[in-house]
């Protein structure tokens, strides 16, 4: 009778210490409700209201962890993980958030393994945007410190925890590719979370796409640069930084035909894209400028007879496809400059042709000039009209100067040095920040 007794005192006194231990899970459950409801107010007197409920969680938490009744719980795990993580973002000094992330960490794996029924997804939910947050601080100080190594495994930690966050999947391929001027590993790294995040909605895919070409291009892949701008214009076909990539790529592979090939066949099916005859025209130009560089190079009379040709041209195809893009846009910027350059190149070489000749063929010299003179007209409009559409870019009013210092007519000699000049200081107010 008396064991009995004895026995029945030992199992109330049991199930109190195994209360008093629930009630610290149910304690640390409640402060941390409370912070979760307090948390982000301005006012100060609840800031510190906050402040203290999260460190009073914390206090049962970690009576109710060591607890042999409640320590393998899994909403013990889930509201460390939670209460932990909160206290991580909330430090702001490294050396004492790190324990913090650690411990909010190794909790939350724990959570997810014990809490099969999901009772628990909430404090879990929390605590891993906790988690992502802490870790796109911290990427964020190493990115700007160019600590782009760490930058990368903080970015790539906070990826993993928010897999269709669109940023996340971006700063992890940005930091990988900046990690790779000292490690080329991470240029895969950052090709795989490129292609990832191109599958998604976005809204910087284009530059994505373009990013991509450039890390190929470093890498020496010409192939795949060239397909991977292909696959970006079929998509963005107004990005014009990545037509203008392609044509790039092309001209260095030697596949200029098949830009001028897949353009042609686009304004085919669109023929009234001023884009794409611009994007004609640019082609075509930048296989003139190459044939001027080829020839400048030459060392035979032949090839350079050739190359020269083949710029001429060129040149007739680049100023055409300028024209019909004007015809749609006569106040289309870029067209207007393009081609004004490029009735000004021929003439230019004249000029810079006659400069070379010796004191003794002063009438060669005359006749050079008077030709250069004729051959610069037609591009006046063109090269005044872009300064008129942008009064302060400084490649536009380079150009005009260009043209107005090339004129040799004697009877305005006086009228185009004073032109020339104005247009430079022009241009020096503007790099200066005066001609905002």
């Amino acid at each position: 009778m008396k064991m009995k007794l004895l026995m029945t005192c030992l199992l109330g006194i049991a199930s109190v210490a195994a209360f008093a231990q629930k009630g610290e899970l149910k304690d640390a459950q409640s402060a941390y409700d409370n912070y979760a409801t307090l948390r982000g107010q301005k006012v100060a007197a609840i800031q510190a209201q906050s402040k203290k409920s999260l460190g009073d969680a914390k206090t049962s938490i970690d009576k109710a962890s060591t607890n042999e009744k409640t320590a393998t719980m899994p909403q013990t795990h889930a509201l460390k993980a939670a209460i932990y993580s909160s206290l991580a973002v909330d430090d702001t000094v490294a050396t004492t958030s790190a324990p913090l992330f650690a411990t909010a960490d190794e909790a939350v794996k724990k959570a997810k393994e014990l809490d099969t029924k999901n009772e628990f997804k909430k404090l879990i939910d929390d605590a891993n945007i906790n988690l992502a947050q802490y870790k796109l601080t911290a990427g964020v100080k190493d990115y700007q410190s160019k600590r782009y190594d760490e930058a990368y495994k903080e970015f790539d930690y906070y990826r993993t925890i928010l897999p269709d966050d669109t940023n996340a999947i971006y700063y992890t391929a940005l930091s990988a590719g900046n990690a790779a001027d000292k490690d080329p590993k991470y240029y895969q790294y950052a090709l795989d979370n490129y292609k990832k995040l191109v599958t998604t909605k976005y809204s910087g895919a284009p530059k994505a796409y373009y990013d991509m070409t450039t890390i190929y291009l470093t890498t020496k892949d010409t192939t795949n640069a060239l397909k991977i701008a292909a696959e970006g214009i079929e998509k963005f076909p107004k990005y014009s930084e990545l037509r203008k990539r392609e044509i790039e790529i092309a001209l260095v592979s030697g596949k200029q035909a098949d830009v001028v090939s897949k353009i042609q066949a686009a304004i085919t099916t669109d023929p009234k894209n001023k884009d794409l005859y611009y994007y004609l025209g640019l082609t075509y130009s930048q296989v003139a400028d190459a044939a001027i560089a080829r020839a400048a190079k030459a060392k035979d009379d032949a090839t350079k007879a050739k190359e020269k040709a083949t710029a001429t041209e060129n040149q007739g195809k680049a100023a055409d496809a300028y024209k019909k893009a004007l015809e749609m846009d006569p106040d289309f910027f870029e067209a207007n400059m393009n081609l004004g350059i490029t009735l000004m190149q021929p003439a230019l070489d004249v000029f810079n042709a006659a400069q070379k000749l010796p004191s003794s063929a002063q009438k060669q010299y005359d006749a050079e000039m008077a030709k250069s003179d004729k051959m610069l007209e037609p591009a006046k409009p063109y090269l005044q009209k872009a300064v008129d559409l942008k009064p302060n870019d400084v490649n536009a009013l380079t150009n005009l100067r260009n043209y107005y210092r090339a004129k040799s007519d004697p009877a305005h000699a006086a009228e185009n040095k004073a032109k020339a000049n104005e247009l430079k200081q022009k241009i020096d107010a503007v790099n200066s920040g005066g001609g905002k």
